[in-house]
């Protein structure tokens, strides 16, 4: 018989994500633990997607919609297994099924199964199934499923597959990436959570936010910051100076953004642009503003 994944999750010296979410569920599960493991037993030996089913219905009912209960060594740990991922948002029950879904041996491919889910889940329900695109057999073969979630209008189920999320890092083509991108700044959602922000930027995608920055400029409107995160490192290419000097003319959050961004270029034009903005420049220097806490200057 197949070793019972909670088994392994106890003694394998390299867990997997499987692993660690059954360890994360069962610490929490309390009375329902003995449920959870004999779930996960049936679903590891049946082929039966009827019991899957059941079971993902029957998990919010038995072990309850509470947030997850993580340390800084669980969140260390899933790191571990995949730099980039972030378990940090996520409920107890979410956990539980993504763990169901990795256990459940299904005759059918899994991209196959997995449209079945999302074509009748519930913006809860879409959530959690994103969440889970990295660990997932054959995940490459899911990617043209996602555009629905990019294409939602509900910022939570967008943000499953943007924040915390190594998947689009991993697997999406430039154009999906710099949609992806855009749309976060569209909806208002930010670019820091999103894993590979800064690996990924291209000059496509620079000369894009380019564009929509003048835009949204012509129109009266404002800008965000994080925007000139993806066009410091081809501010060069691209001869945005002009447009990064208007930002550091702007608000407080604008102006150390756009120093940021000319620290990330470190040309001669930028380093020289920068020291136009003393201030900002002074303050980029003492190392504690980053793109990471940019937004807690935006009410300043």
């Amino acid at each position: 018989m197949t070793e019972p994944l909670h088994s392994r999750a106890t003694t394998a010296l390299s867990p997997s994500a499987a692993d660690l979410l059954c360890r994360w569920v069962v610490r929490q599960a309390a009375a329902q633990e003995t449920w959870f493991l004999d779930a996960l037993e049936r679903l590891q030996t049946s082929a039966d997607e009827r019991a899957l089913h059941l079971f993902l219905g029957q998990v919010p009912r038995r072990l309850g919609k509470a947030d997850l209960a993580l340390t800084p060594q669980d969140l260390t740990a899933a790191h571990s297994v995949l730099p980039g991922w972030s378990p940090l948002d996520w409920s107890l029950d979410g956990a539980a099924r993504i763990a169901g879904l990795l256990t459940f041996r299904g005759q059918r491919p899994f991209a196959a199964l997995f449209e079945d889910l999302v074509r009748t889940a519930d913006a809860r329900e879409l959530i959690t199934l994103y969440r889970g695109l990295s660990f997932y057999p054959e995940a490459a073969s899911l990617s043209t499923l996602v555009g629905a979630g990019l294409r939602s209008n509900m910022r939570a189920v967008f943000e499953a597959i943007a924040h915390g999320n190594p998947y689009p890092r991993d697997h999406f083509d430039l154009h999906r990436w710099n949609h992806m991108v855009l749309k976060a700044l569209f909806i208002g959602s930010r670019l820091a959570p999103i894993v590979g922000i800064d690996q990924r930027h291209n000059p496509e995608l620079a000369r894009i936010l380019l564009d929509y920055a003048e835009e949204r400029w012509a129109a009266g409107r404002g800008v965000t910051p994080e925007l000139w995160r993806c066009v410091g490192p081809c501010v060069d290419a691209l001869g945005a100076y002009a447009a990064l000097q208007r930002a550091l003319a702007g608000s407080p959050a604008e102006r150390l953004a756009a120093g940021l961004a000319l620290s990330q270029a470190d040309t001669p034009s930028a380093r020289h642009l920068l020291t136009s903005a003393p201030e900002t420049a002074a303050l980029i220097g003492t190392g504690r503003v980053g793109w990471s806490n940019l937004h807690h200057y935006e009410a300043i």
